[in-house]
């Protein structure tokens, strides 16, 4: 399965990774820094950068407001802001889109965004014009959204943390129905950071085998190990969220990659892929490498022409360029032709 999820821009089962910043909120609704995480994003050398367009009725329901407690940060007992100040403040306007996208295309970086909504599935599309549409994980099982999404008719990233098999299945059948196979499952596990033992990479294999499409992982870990080994199973898209400044006040800094460490975290991926090269067992070095340091069979002392070759006539040293140590069966009982002097490589001619 061949997906192009942007100009020039190829992922198949067995491609080079690209990779992606997440800036998500973490530009705390700051066009300028925004601005700056885009740029240093191309920098450190992402294929895309990813905002999430969500408004405080789009994501949460007036419940939530009124309980004013989001999983582990709870604004109830505080005075200064709230859970719906907080949501408004990160979240990124349509205006704000619209300015990026520009500056994206400008860098030559792909910019897309995370609808949570009909509404903004419609202005990334229409307006901003994105390569392709994440789901996230939180609506794997909003049936009826996946399936708005998938009538748009662009390549999707189908984010699958929290999600059972069965409603992974469903998810794909869904997108699958609407005559839509452009398809890149992202493992991930959403808890923020995520614990090492929790996160299940052999996950990918399974995927791969019960899907016929590319695999790509959303690493919410501290650090890029974890990356490196999602490609060594097989990804060939990695998510890694991004930030200019790990102590900056906000909800996913501290867990992201800064500019320095997606950098290294990017080659290092890209070198791991090189490196995992072809399951097929041949032999790569030179002729003329393996010949210098394999060993030839020589005579351990003087030979004299006419006498019978034992084994304890004949040694093994470098360089290969002789008969191997594995040709010894067909030397051993042969007769010499010549007069050989200690040390020096039998050759065919000898017997």
């Amino acid at each position: 399965m061949k997906i192009t999820l942007a100009t020039k821009k190829i992922i198949t089962r067995n491609s080079s990774p690209l990779f992606i910043a997440e800036i998500g909120s973490n530009h705390n609704g700051s066009t300028v820094l925004a601005r700056k995480l885009l740029v240093k994003a191309k920098s450190a050398g992402a294929d895309f950068v990813k905002f999430q367009s969500w408004s405080t009725s789009s994501i949460f329901s007036k419940v939530k407001y009124r309980e004013n407690f989001f999983l582990n940060d709870d604004y109830r007992d505080r005075s200064d802001t709230s859970l719906k100040k907080i949501v408004s403040k990160y979240s990124i306007s349509e205006k704000q889109l619209i300015l990026l996208n520009e500056l994206s295309k400008k860098i030559g970086i792909s910019l897309i965004s995370t609808p949570f909504s009909n509404k903004e599935v419609d202005f990334i599309v229409k307006r901003l014009k994105v390569p392709c549409i994440k789901i996230a994980s939180m609506d794997l099982n909003n049936y009826p959204f996946i399936d708005y999404i998938a009538r748009q008719k662009k390549p999707i990233i189908l984010s699958i943390g929290m999600g059972t098999l069965q409603e992974i299945d469903k998810a794909i059948r869904i997108i699958e129905n609407r005559n839509n196979k452009n398809i890149v499952i992202l493992h991930c596990l959403s808890i923020y950071p995520a614990p090492l033992a929790k996160i299940n990479l052999e996950r990918i294999e399974t995927l791969k085998k019960n899907y016929s499409y590319p695999v790509g992982f959303s690493d919410h870990s501290i650090g890029s190990s974890v990356s490196i080994a999602a490609i060594a199973k097989g990804a060939t898209l990695i998510e890694k969220h991004f930030t200019l400044d790990k102590n900056m006040e906000g909800w996913d800094h501290k867990l992201s990659a800064d500019p320095k460490e997606m950098k290294n975290l990017i080659q290092d991926c890209k070198n791991a892929k090189l490196a995992l090269g072809n399951p097929r067992i041949i032999r790569t070095e030179s002729k003329a490498r393996v010949n210098e340091f394999r060993r030839s069979i020589v005579a351990s002392r003087d030979i004299k022409k006419g006498e019978i070759f034992a084994l304890d006539m004949l040694d093994f040293k470098r360089p290969g360029r002789g008969l191997s140590p594995g040709d010894i069966e067909f030397v051993i009982g042969k007769k010499s032709k010549r007069n050989i002097s200690y040390d020096e490589i039998i050759k065919k001619e000898d017997f």
